[in-house]
């Protein structure tokens, strides 16, 4: 049986954004979306979505955040035992904000700044979503900057409308395959799909 249909679970609408963009282009249709709270519920869940991942798939995005750490460490910290290979557990080095900025010539336009201020090496950026704001904050642009920087003594460290405002970006704007050849972590998880709609129609 070939892979077409997976449920969804990640940490927030920008996770989601990206994900879609990933399963659309192997024409994977998403049944149903998890929004899992943040790290923390889809750390507590991920046993049983590797139990559950039998007669429908389930694709989940969560980020590394710690340079300390790997993604096969992380993954087997939260599965702790062999995983199902119809659970794509999958892992944003160093968040998914990462993979976003990975199309540079996209990000730059959409930001209305150099490309040259994007690194090459998007993948090691510490922290991509404190490094994002900093680009927006250098942008032409006032929607840009009102979106996506907070507002002086604001809890969060990003804009109210961040979220929205990227995942906008994602859906409209961001080009996959421009996107993979900057982030191995996000090459390694497009070639994960294809290895996985290969072994299922083989099955």
């Amino acid at each position: 049986m070939r892979l077409k249909h997976v449920i969804l679970a990640v940490e927030d609408e920008l996770g989601e954004a990206v994900s879609t963009q990933i399963l659309k282009r192997f024409d994977i249709e998403i049944w149903n979306t998890v929004f899992g709270e943040g790290y923390t519920y889809l750390q507590r869940k991920a046993m049983e979505f590797n139990r559950s991942a039998n007669g429908v798939a389930i694709f989940m995005l969560t980020d590394l955040d710690s340079p300390q750490n790997c993604p096969p460490r992380l993954i087997q910290s939260w599965i702790k035992g062999a995983l199902n290979p119809q659970f794509f557990f999958r892992v944003a080095v160093m968040e998914v904000e990462s993979w976003v900025m990975a199309d540079r010539n996209g990000t730059a336009n959409f930001l209305s700044i150099p490309v040259n201020r994007i690194p090459r090496n998007i993948d090691e950026i510490p922290n991509p979503k404190e490094f994002l704001v900093s680009l927006a904050r250098r942008s032409q642009k006032r929607t840009v900057r009102e979106a996506l920087i907070p507002a002086q003594g604001a809890i969060l460290p990003v804009g109210n409308e961040y979220n929205a405002f990227l995942s906008k970006f994602v859906k409209e704007h961001w080009n996959l395959e421009r996107a993979a050849t900057t982030s191995p972590s996000l090459k390694r998880t497009l070639d994960r799909l294809a290895q996985g709609k290969n072994v299922s129609a083989n099955q």
